[in-house]
């Protein structure tokens, strides 16, 4: 069961395999925002990471940061807790003046992951 601190949170036990965004809505109780459904297609639950970034990133999260010009922080709805990893919450609900953080995300990765090495 990896270990995620969620940076002036604390750590907590995930289930292997599970999504980012879920672990920080579910097991952190984070506001993480998630407009687009965690679809990668918004950028909205973005986070930083301080130790532990995963090597491989889905072919969509890289196109959307690409196309967005977005560099030095990950979208935590295209990675998956499969290991240690300490995290900064950077895209919080509070503060946004949006009114939801979004629809929640489903247990698998969408679309579909290609991932690169």
């Amino acid at each position: 069961m990896p270990k995620l601190t969620v940076e002036g949170v604390g750590d907590f036990d995930v289930d292997a395999g599970k999504r980012l965004v879920l672990a920080l809505t579910d097991e952190a109780g984070i506001d993480q925002l998630h407009a687009c459904g965690g679809n990668a297609r918004c950028t909205t639950c973005r986070v930083e990471f301080v130790e532990g970034e995963p090597t491989r990133m889905t072919a969509a999260e890289k196109k959307v940061l690409e196309m967005r010009r977005v560099t030095g922080v990950r979208l935590s709805c295209q990675i998956r807790c499969e290991h240690e990893m300490t995290v900064r919450v950077i895209s919080r609900l509070e503060g946004s003046g949006r009114r939801d953080a979004g629809r929640r995300p489903a247990d698998e990765i969408h679309p579909q992951p290609v991932e690169y090495a």
